[in-house]
């Protein structure tokens, strides 16, 4: 067909093979200098957490699309793609499963204390297990920030597996896709004061940028927990590390971080009642797979001629 796409270092071999297959010259595991090269000649790039700028998108004489091996695209230029005519897709329907599963076992992790008891026992201090005090999940308050198919995946799982109580806060839910098993609630407010835990799940946006801040922390309760497997810049890492430090509420899980990696020495990182990991929610060998093939299937959509299933933009044509 004559078209080159680039596919960014860590994206599984599911997406190479697929374009391949529909005859389209490939080259794969780019680094981001690769990328920043081989923009100025191809005509799709299927990406991952790589940072995308302007600039690099005046230099793209040929792009038609840029596909997310993932669900945010808070790495791209959004109005400048639009302004030059390239698509930007993603893949929504690949990791919530995963990201949800993740949400859970996170959940699972600081009611049962599990992080520290784990460290404890390895330090020779059995005798952690009459210092803990470990909470039962049943008929707790789930709040769940974001509605959309991670956010609704996960009430479906916790009211189903764990018969929690579920509380939602999204502007946006569409009437016909609520659970009956979930109350909505029209403030934020609302949600945060009555819930055991707080689960974002939302898109960073100019809007969502620092939703959870100073004042959010103080209306939870303070022997609950914060969570976000969605994107870092929607917590003020500032205003969590002092409410966590003050012990205003009992402990968060992080999966993202609004700079990553963080630095060793990020004060969040010194706290006992925090629980992190890299990032991760969404890699499972499954999630990784579809995410590849839902991403490639977007580039093939585009360079036919066919508008995408997953467009996160409206290009000017």
């Amino acid at each position: 067909m004559g078209y080159k796409v680039v596919i960014a270092r860590g994206v599984s071999d599911v997406g190479a093979s697929y374009l391949l297959e529909k005859g389209y010259t490939v080259i794969s595991n780019a680094t981001l200098d690769i990328i920043k090269d081989e923009i100025k000649t191809c005509h799709a790039i299927l990406a991952r957490t790589e940072l995308y700028t302007p600039e690099m998108l005046k230099k793209a004489k040929h792009l038609k699309v840029i596909a997310k091996n993932g669900v945010g695209y808070d790495n791209f230029p959004l109005e400048e793609a639009s302004r030059r005519g390239i698509y930007i897709t993603n893949a929504p329907q690949s990791n919530a499963v995963s990201v949800a599963e993740h949400t859970i076992s996170l959940i699972m992790a600081l009611a049962k204390n599990l992080l520290i008891s784990h460290t404890a026992i390895y330090s020779g201090n059995f005798d952690i297990r009459n210092k803990v005090v470990n909470i039962e999940l049943e008929n707790k308050i789930l709040g769940i920030i974001g509605y959309g198919r991670i956010g609704s995946i996960l009430a479906e799982k916790v009211t189903n597996a764990l018969n929690m109580k579920v509380v939602c806060y999204d502007p946006y839910a569409i009437q016909q896709h609520k659970n009956q098993d979930v109350t909505f609630k029209d403030r934020l407010e609302d949600v945060l004061t009555i819930s055991d835990f707080v689960s974002l799940h939302l898109p960073l946006t100019p809007k969502t940028k620092g939703i959870i801040s100073k004042r959010e922390l103080e209306l939870m309760k303070s022997d609950s927990f914060l969570l976000n497997t969605a994107r870092g810049g929607l917590v003020s890492e500032d205003d969590l590390y002092q409410a966590l430090k003050e012990k205003r509420i009992a402990g968060a899980a992080l999966d993202v971080f609004e700079v990553e990696p963080p630095r060793a020495s990020h004060p969040l990182l010194s706290l006992d009642n925090l629980i992190v990991t890299p990032h991760s929610a969404a890699l499972t060998h499954d999630a990784k797979e579809r995410m590849a093939l839902h991403a490639a299937m977007g580039i093939h959509e585009v360079l036919i001629g066919k508008k995408p299933s997953w467009p996160v933009n409206q290009p000017a044509f």
